[in-house]
């Protein structure tokens, strides 16, 4: 598979930026490696996500150089053609096609990585490098540079210097370029398909993992390469575990279902929550946290803008929460207390955003030095308050306990404020019921 024009350009300007951004020095990225599922059978392949931001290379074992000032800035090394892989598993780019379809300047089989790469090492002060790696492919290139070290005393020259890739890389991927923004709307266009057709869909006696094989299909059906992360759809009490995936019971009808769903299309993750009644309508009680949480989510979006940080919208969410949970009587003390002494933890117990690009979990840094970091146009990522009442909760109203509610969408940081990405999937309560009313006419 080669690159179309406009990705070899978008890609050549990403390396130009990363070379100015180190320097000197060298940066060495490996991909990612096949993992073993069992026996001889290997998980789906994905590539590691900076080396597909920074090369669209898409083949596992390989390694990109980045040498700014060197006649041969960009280098890859590759596995080599093979007719007998080519048969069994399909062709392999090569050493040509590195060059001739992935615009390396120079391309070696991997065979050649400690031979070839000594030249680079030798003439660099610092080295990047994914300190975070730890396999067969990052322990080599450990090795290649505690060689280049070892000679140093004698030659003269060499690193002295080894940096973490991603403070470079992820500074980059952090703020999302035209392009990366235009493959988000169509990642998350598909995962909105999918939650709507859930909202119309869903009937009680149906099994979490029907749903499941719904969403799933849809994200097939629209070119995903399929969910960006495990889908969670968790029924009644299920719902109250964050990060619930057993997705095997049945749907009873006095119950809500939380629905956390995400693809992955293009490289780049969706990831949207939607909570709603398995029946036609909300509970009253079902109602009540529903709308506590609806109202912790927009005054969250409300609050955001350039400038903003994710933890002031973490405050706005925590504080609407919090009035919430003492106005129905499920917390007792003031409202200043609950919210200073973390009392509301015990029923939202994690934070309301996270960076989303390549990753569900994006790169980026949440802290410059000591400072939450301000928001600035081009960054993305989640607003996603929730309740999760135990059912063992037992000094707490019967009628809440068990329930479990959590609302997430997409946001896209503009010049002037922000854009929810995800708008399309419903989350007014009318909405909501309108389209559960569809799955039983």
């Amino acid at each position: 598979m080669s690159l179309s024009a406009d990705d070899r350009a978008l890609l050549a300007a990403r390396r130009t930026r990363v070379m100015e951004a180190m320097g000197d020095g060298v940066l060495l990225l490996p991909a990612s490696t096949e993992q073993v599922r069992s026996a001889d059978t290997h998980y789906p392949f994905r590539q590691d996500s900076d080396f597909a931001w920074l090369t669209g290379f898409p083949e596992p074992d390989a390694v990109a150089v980045l040498a700014p000032g060197s006649e041969q800035p960009y280098a890859l090394f590759v596995p080599p053609h093979d007719p007998a892989h080519a048969l069994w598993l399909g062709p392999r780019a090569g050493v040509d096609g590195a060059v001739a379809d992935y615009d390396a300047a120079v391309a070696y089989p991997m065979d050649d990585l400690e031979k070839e790469l000594h030249g680079w090492l030798a003439k660099a002060t610092r080295v990047f490098l994914p300190l975070g790696r730890d396999d067969a492919l990052a322990r080599r290139l450990w090795g290649e540079i505690r060689r280049a070290l070892a000679q140093r005393p004698r030659t003269g020259a060499g690193p002295t210097t080894v940096r973490d890739a991603g403070d470079v890389l992820h500074e980059l991927r952090l703020r999302k370029d035209p392009s990366e923004i235009a493959r988000l709307r169509e990642s998350i266009g598909v995962a909105a398909d999918a939650h709507r057709a859930a909202m119309r869909t869903v009937r009680a006696g149906m099994f979490e993992f029907e749903v499941e094989a719904l969403i799933d299909g849809i994200f097939r059906r629209h070119g995903a390469a399929g969910p960006a992360y495990q889908s969670i759809v968790a029924g009644g009490v299920n719902a109250t575990i964050l990060h619930y995936t057993a997705n095997d019971r049945e749907l009873a009808p006095d119950q809500l279902l939380l629905i956390d769903a995400g693809c992955e299309r293009g490289g780049y993750c969706a990831d949207i929550t939607r909570t709603f009644p398995i029946d036609r309508q909300y509970a009253p009680p079902q109602r009540d946290l529903y709308e506590a949480v609806l109202a912790a989510q927009r005054a969250a979006i409300d609050g955001a803008r350039p400038g903003a940080t994710l933890e002031d919208l973490h405050d706005r969410a925590v504080r609407a929460l919090s009035e919430a949970l003492v106005a129905l009587r499920i917390l007792a003390a003031p409202i200043d207390e609950v919210v200073e002494r973390g009392h509301y933890k015990r029923f939202y117990m994690h934070r309301t955003s996270h960076w989303l690009g390549r990753d569900v979990h994006d790169v980026g840094l949440y802290k410059v030095g000591d400072a939450p970091r301000p928001l600035e146009p081009g960054m993305v990522f989640t607003i996603e308050p929730g309740l999760y009442v135990p059912a063992d909760a037992d000094d707490v109203d019967p009628a809440f306990r068990g329930i479990g509610i959590r609302i997430e969408d997409d946001v896209l940081v503009t010049t002037d404020g922000v854009e929810v990405l995800s708008a399309a999937v419903p989350k007014a309560v009318a909405d909501i019921e309108a389209l559960r009313r569809e799955a039983y006419d």
